[in-house]
């Protein structure tokens, strides 16, 4: 279990930096593209990095 939720959370930290530096790539291109996507690419990091704090506390759990 323990190992699982390392595998997850290693993967959803990754995905918090990908969506990240989309996002900084977004703004630094402006025009149509930032106005599309960037919101959109923000968004995800929120969402990624709830999901890696949820999964953080998941490990913490099951190791103690």
């Amino acid at each position: 279990m323990t190992l699982i939720v390392s595998v997850a959370l290693a993967t959803a930290m990754l995905a918090v930096l990908v969506a990240l530096f989309c996002g900084i790539y977004s703004m630094t291109r402006g025009g149509a593209f930032a106005r599309k996507h960037g919101n959109r690419f923000m968004r995800a990091r929120v969402l990624l990095q709830a999901l890696a704090l949820l999964l953080f506390l998941l490990l913490l759990i099951s190791r103690s």
